[in-house]
Formats: structure tokens, sequence, C-alpha cells
């Protein structure tokens, strides 16, 4: 499973990435966005076309077509997403439907981001979190409590390292 694309019109560099990984697109059975900004799911349609299949939390479904308008003002090839074809489960059934697929973790909601925000915990400990804000950041926020639940929650899982998507490094706990 792909967590996370780039911005549309980044395939060829998509390509590269994963080329340089050992990978090929066919060993990408799902792509999972942790939420519907551009930078995070600007390739999905593509990889859909492709044959990846779209995995999509009931949280984010009405938040799928939020970049679209943003691609066409910047003028880029991209497709909307056919979210029909997605397979769509809940935050509460991810335990069950990733152990289906070979994975050990659940995917949770974490909104103090954007309300369609979502994390990937995995039971090894790794916990993936998209852009939500780092929780030593917290007290620069004015209104945190939300930072904070959504802190809270993910720490009740007591992750041993927590992965960015605009942070090289990983964040270790």
């Amino acid at each position: 499973m792909l967590v996370d694309t780039d911005y549309a019109g980044t395939m060829s560099a998509f390509y590269k990435s994963i080329k340089g990984a050992n990978l090929k697109i066919t060993d990408i059975s799902y792509v999972l966005a942790t939420h519907y900004h551009p930078d995070h799911m600007g390739l999905i349609s593509e990889l859909m076309n492709q044959g990846v299949k779209l995995l999509l939390a009931d949280t984010q479904k009405e938040f799928v077509h939020f970049s679209d308008s943003i691609f066409k003002k910047d003028k880029l090839t991209y497709t909307a997403i056919n979210e029909t074809a997605a397979t769509v489960i809940s935050c509460q059934d991810s335990r069950s439907f990733l152990s289906s697929i070979g994975i050990c973790g659940e995917i949770i909601s974490i909104p103090s981001h954007s309300k369609d925000s979502i994390a990937l915990i995995l039971d090894d400990g790794n916990c993936l979190v998209g852009d939500m804000e780092p929780m030593d950041y917290s007290a620069a926020y004015e209104d945190n409590e939300m930072l904070k639940k959504d802190w809270e929650y993910i720490m009740s899982f007591n992750p041993k390292a927590v992965f960015y998507a605009h942070r090289p490094e990983k964040i270790l706990y």
C-alpha cells in the first residue's frame, strides 16, 4: 500500500522513485491519502488508471474533490478521482480490512490539520500522520485543543516512531 502521492504532473518523478526502490506499479495494490490536499493526492487518478485501488476512509469521502479546482487553476493535466471505484471503509473497520491485505494496524481520524486527515497506526510502532503538526509545536497554536486531542489519541497507541509527510526524518518517542 502506498500512502500519499505528490502533486499532479509529477508521475515521471514518481516512476523514478519507485524504480530506485526496486518497485513497479504492479507492486502497489492500494493507495491511501492522509488527506486530499494537492500535494498528497495528485497522482491518485493516474495510479487508479494503472490498476491501483483507492482506499478511502469514510471520513474523507466528501473531500475527495477538494483539490480539483486548484489543479484546474494551475492548468495542470489532471483527471478527477472516480471515488465510486474506491474501496470505502470506516475507521472502525480499518483494522479488519488492513489485516485482509496483510497490514497490521488501523486508520484513525485526526481532523486537527484538515477535517479529512487520517493517520495510519501500525502495530510495529510506526505511525504515518501526513501534515499533522508535530506534538512539540502544539504550544505555538492559540486554539490547539483539537491538535492536543489528536496527539492524545495517537499516543494512546504507544507509537515508537512518527513519520510526517514533509519531514525526511522520523520522530522517535
